[in-house]
């Protein structure tokens, strides 16, 4: 049946093919037009003969054409085309020869191939016609198109899969989720080919689809992400508009449900038991416990607090922002002693809450924590601990300053014993009773050394002293008046000669070391010793100053240039104390206007004492100077000693250099140095001819045995060192002429090496005879340092005399 559905679909296809060739050709005389009539040559038109052209209309070819023959496209003629078969028709362009076939004679065009309209809608080609015989243009080349007919052969497809969307639970019907979007290859501009519907062929019970824009809503109201978290729904899309006969093709959507905050808080238990010991310090973790929820993400934030009031002193309750636990510490020290267990209501609530599901209950929960306190050995307690104490600094060695208690807190109530850190007061300036606690002095108090002192006292158990408690202690020293008052400075003044009585001169301050609670007060006078003084006066101002002025009129300082005024000074004790200082007073020459010009140095009435500053300061100056002086000459004997030790090592030797290379191995005798040292001084001196002739004697019979002749030492009969001895002396007049030279001796080094040595040279490069003619027994002569080479020499020599012989 449906081979015959087939074979009626080509028949009618073709039918309006056909139907649509014969109305095009029955219009082409009166039609004219791009594609339907060309003319011939322009000319023919200007002449009003009747133009030819082309008679053919637009072509149409079914694609996927499945018939064994090839398929009928069309035909293209020639008005002057009298069928005789004179004209030749021909084409070209796309597909020519190869898709498409043309009888040349009838002009009837053919597809031999099947073709696919969606991978090519449509073909260009060209057509021409010729004279057969000639093979020249009878029309102009004209170009045509052949369209491929449009058939439902492609289905549609989700081009933009896999497709994932996500819905919120609880979501009421209708609410969208998202678009699919199907595409068809087929012509949309023919047919109902590519007109596409949506369905929902899997999970039509919670969603739906828009037939027409692919939309997916939800069908139901109650997804629940904690019952089922995704979805997978199956969309068909068809073409033909869904009638019968159309193609699908589907596509699976993903579909996520979120969550929202629809779950309390839920803690697992009613009941946490935890313990602690009671010396936990404050900000120990005692426990966790976390509340659950079946909902994720922020959701879950939860936080966690304490109800109970005791419980708000005694532990405080933070949120894991990782884990969302509760994490419980101590917030308060805890006593076994004094409660041993602690009930502590804990509430769980959800941080973010949504407003829309607050009907479905409380989004919070509540359970008890029991915390169990454990005794444990707890050092002692200072009870009551007051952290100062006073104690006045003339108190006697021994003198209790204080006492400090201590108690065991533990329920045995052991006893108790006392120290003091060492590290604290470590010059033991007090002692503590180590049963009582007592704190006493240890020795001299001075306020004005040391006002404040910081001690830190120990508690420990008597039968147990790792379990110390530690206190510190202030202990301020009370002042008593122990030290009198003195003048601020040593004060000095200066008066006119011709000053006026009453005149004032100085004015007079003092300083106390001691602190008395009420305040200074001081008493000025004249010293006893100033009492007939007539020249100045005291005047005690009543505000711990005094005023010195002038009591004559004028002073010479002919007769006295100086004057010394001892002024006694009390303060308000209790003990009164007093003690005197001197004002020293010059007498000055000064201007009309007052001013001082001049004053004498020499006073009448000197002090026979130096103050102590002065006088450590003095011998401290006599002290640099004496050690700068012995350092300056030791350093310079010792530079001395060491240019007489430069130049004492400054002996040169001579050294005379030769190319002998030794015995080697064999040779166990060591040149004697000394023999060196002594240039001058040889036992022998061999006499001989220094060099020979070219020439003289003839070759020998090997060239290469040829021993050239050793120039000898000569020793000059007469040595005369004058010129060494003109160089010194001249040297020597001209140091003692130069003053910059220091007056002490000095030894002087020269590099004078005199004129040319009378010793020839040692080489026997230069020297033209040969060895036969050299006598060599002279240089057992030179002593020892030259007796390996005589040896060498007196060797060579006998072995020539044998190879003569």
């Amino acid at each position: 049946m449906a081979k015959g559905l087939q074979g009626f679909l080509w028949t009618m296809l073709l039918l309006f093919c056909a139907i649509q060739e014969l109305g095009a050709w029955a219009m082409h005389t009166s039609v004219e037009g791009p594609g339907l009539r060309q003319p011939a040559d322009p000319t023919l038109l200007a002449s009003g003969r009747v133009k030819r052209g082309w008679v053919w209309n637009q072509f149409f070819v079914v694609e996927e054409y499945t018939g064994t023959e090839p398929l009928y496209v069309g035909k293209i003629h020639s008005d002057s085309d009298e069928g005789d078969g004179s004209i030749k028709y021909t084409i070209s362009g796309e597909g020519a020869g190869t898709i498409f076939l043309i009888d040349e004679i009838t002009g009837d065009i053919h597809a031999t191939e099947r073709l696919d309209r969606e991978q090519k809608t449509f073909y260009t080609l060209r057509a021409q016609a010729r004279d057969r015989q000639t093979d020249q243009l009878l029309e102009p080349e004209s170009e045509f198109i052949i369209k491929v007919q449009d058939i439902n052969d492609s289905e549609p497809r989700f081009l933009e899969g896999p497709y994932i969307g996500s819905v919120a639970e609880l979501s009421p019907i209708g609410t969208s989720v998202m678009q699919v979007m199907a595409s068809d290859a087929d012509d949309p501009t023919y047919g109902s080919s590519a007109r596409v519907v949506y369905s929902v062929l899997e999970g039509e019970q919670h969603f739906t689809v828009d037939s027409k824009t692919g939309v997916i809503r939800t069908a139901v109201a109650d997804l629940d992400r904690e019952t089922q978290d995704r979805y997978e729904v199956v969309i068909r899309a068809t073409d033909m508009a869904g009638q019968l006969g159309g193609l699908s093709g589907s596509t699976t959507v993903t579909i996520v449900v979120t969550d929202v905050n629809d779950n309390p808080p839920r803690f697992p238990q009613k009941m946490y038991q935890f313990s602690v010991v009671e010396t936990a310090p404050v900000g120990t973790a005692i426990g966790r416990v976390k509340a659950e929820d079946s909902d994720i993400g922020e959701n879950t934030d939860m936080t966690y607090q304490v109800k109970d009031e005791e419980g708000v002193k005694m532990f405080k309750v933070t949120t894991d922002s990782n884990t969302q636990e509760a994490v419980i510490t101590v917030q308060k020290p805890l006593d076994y002693e004094l409660k041993k267990v602690h009930t502590v209501v804990l509430e769980a609530l959800n941080k973010f809450v949504d407003p829309r599901f607050v009907d479905l209950g409380t989004f919070r929960d509540q359970t008890i924590l029991r915390v169990s306190v454990l005794d444990v050995d707890e050092p002692p307690e200072f009870r009551p601990l007051s952290d100062l104490m006073e104690v006045q600094e003339d108190a006697h060695i021994g003198s209790v300053v204080g006492v400090v208690t201590a108690l065991d807190p533990d329920t045995a109530n052991r006893p108790v014993r006392y120290a003091i850190d060492r590290s604290t007061d470590a010059e033991r300036i007090f002692d503590i009773d180590a049963n009582t606690g007592a704190i006493v002095t240890g020795k001299v108090l001075d306020r004005e050394t040391a006002g404040w002192h910081n001690i830190t006292v120990l508690a420990m158990e008597a039968d147990n002293h790792s379990q110390v408690s530690r206190a510190s202690l202030r202990i301020r020293i009370l002042d008593v008046n122990d030290n009198p008052p003195e003048l601020a400075t040593p004060y000095e003044a200066a008066v006119c000669e011709d000053a006026k009585p009453g005149q004032l001169i100085q004015t007079i301050s003092v300083v106390d070391r001691d602190e008395p609670q009420s305040g200074h007060r001081f008493y000025f006078t004249l010293a006893p010793e100033g009492t007939n003084n007539h020249h100045f006066s005291l005047l005690d101002i009543k505000d711990n100053t005094a005023a010195v002025h002038t009591q004559r009129v004028g002073f010479n300082r002919q007769e006295q240039d100086v004057y010394l005024l001892p002024i006694l000074v009390v303060d308000s004790g209790p003990p009164a104390l007093s003690s005197t200082g001197t004002l020293t007073i010059r007498i000055c020459g000064c201007d009309s206007s007052g001013a001082i010009q001049s004053c004498n140095s020499t006073a009448y009435v000197v002090s026979a004492t130096l103050s102590p500053g002065a006088l450590i300061a003095l011998l401290v100056c006599i002290l640099i100077l004496v050690v700068l002086i012995l350092l300056i000459l030791t350093l310079k004997r010792h530079h001395k000693s060491h240019l007489t030790s430069e130049d004492d090592e400054d002996m040169r030797d001579n050294v005379i250099k030769y190319n002998d290379e030794g015995g080697g191995e064999q040779d166990t005798e060591a040149y004697d140095m000394s023999a060196l040292r002594s240039l001058y001084d040889f036992s022998e001196i061999k006499g001989g001819d220094g060099g020979g002739i070219p020439g003289e004697g003839g070759p020998s019979g090997n060239p290469a045995s040829e021993l050239h002749s050793l120039p000898q030492w000569v020793q000059s009969p007469d040595l005369d060192f004058s010129v060494f001895r003109d160089y010194i002396c001249r040297k020597v007049e001209q140091a003692d002429e130069d003053l910059s030279v220091p007056p002490y001796d000095s030894f002087q080094t020269y590099a004078f090496e005199g004129s040319d040595s009378p010793v020839p040279s040692l080489s026997s490069i230069n020297t033209w005879s040969s060895g036969s003619e050299q006598d060599f027994s002279y240089l057992g002569g030179w002593g020892p340092r030259f007796r390996q080479l005589a040896a060498l020499y007196a060797g060579r020599r006998g072995e020539e005399d044998a190879n003569a012989s």
